[in-house]
C-alpha cells in the first residue's frame, strides 16, 4: 500500500471519520510546509511519554515535571469538593462540563459505553476501578452523579453503574443522581416533544 493510502487508512481508524475524510487529511498534510509536518510529528511522539492516565479518575493528563502526582491536578485539587463524584463516559466530557464552570466536585472516567449485548462489562470499562473507588472513599463522598449522553447504549451503561454502585453504599448516606435532561432555555412547550417533557417533569428540582 503506497503512504497516501496507507496514512489515510490509520486516519480512518480515528473515532468519526470515514474513508473520505481520511483522504482529506492526507491531501491536508501533502500541503503543508515542513515545519508543519515536522512539529506534528514531534507531537505524536511525545504523546506517549509526557501524557498519563491519572491513577484517581482515568483521565489523561500532561505531568509538569517527571516526579510529579501520579493523580491529575483535579484530584489533588484540595479546593474541590471531595463529597461529590461525577461518572463520566470519557475525558472530551470531563472536559466539557469542566468548561462549564458550574461543577466544583471530582470525576471518574468510565473509559466509553456498554453496548446492550455486551457479555463481559468489566473488561471493556472501567466498572471494577470505580467499584474500588467508591468503596475506599464511601465515607468521604455523598453523592454520585452518573453523567451519561441520551442514548441508548449510554443508558444502558448509566443503568449498570447504578446497578453495581447501590449495593456497595446501601448502608451509606451516599446517594446517586443523574443529569437533568429537558426543555433548554427558549423552549416553548408546544413545541416539545413527549421525551424532553418527560425528561424536564422527572428532572425538575
Amino acid at each position: 500500500m503506497d503512504p497516501i493510502n496507507r496514512l489515510a487508512a490509520l486516519f480512518a481508524e480515528f473515532p468519526g471519520i470515514g474513508g473520505r475524510q481520511s483522504k482529506r487529511f492526507v491531501f491536508h498534510l501533502i500541503k503543508r510546509d515542513k515545519a508543519y509536518i515536522n512539529e506534528l510529528v514531534k507531537l505524536i511522539q511525545s504523546l506517549q511519554s509526557s501524557v498519563f492516565e491519572c491513577t484517581r479518575c482515568h483521565r489523561y493528563f500532561m505531568k509538569k515535571y517527571p516526579d510529579a502526582p501520579e493523580e491529575c491536578f483535579i484530584c489533588i485539587d484540595t479546593s474541590r469538593d471531595h463529597h461529590t463524584l461525577m461518572v463520566v463516559e470519557k475525558d472530551s466530557d470531563l472536559e466539557a462540563v469542566e468548561r462549564s464552570g458550574t461543577y466544583k466536585g471530582l470525576y471518574f472516567v468510565l473509559g466509553g459505553t456498554l453496548t446492550i449485548l455486551e457479555k463481559d462489562p468489566s473488561r471493556k470499562l472501567r466498572f471494577n476501578a470505580l467499584l474500588d473507588l467508591v468503596s475506599q472513599e464511601k465515607d468521604t463522598i455523598e453523592e454520585v452523579i452518573i453523567a451519561c449522553a441520551v442514548t441508548p447504549e449510554s443508558e444502558h451503561t448509566s443503568e449498570y453503574v447504578e446497578s453495581m454502585l447501590l449495593p456497595l453504599i446501601h448502608e451509606t448516606n451516599t446517594k446517586i443522581t443523574h443529569l437533568g435532561r429537558g426543555l433548554s432555555t427558549g423552549t416553548e412547550l408546544e413545541y416539545s416533544d413527549a421525551d424532553t417533557l418527560r425528561y424536564a417533569l422527572e428532572g425538575r428540582k
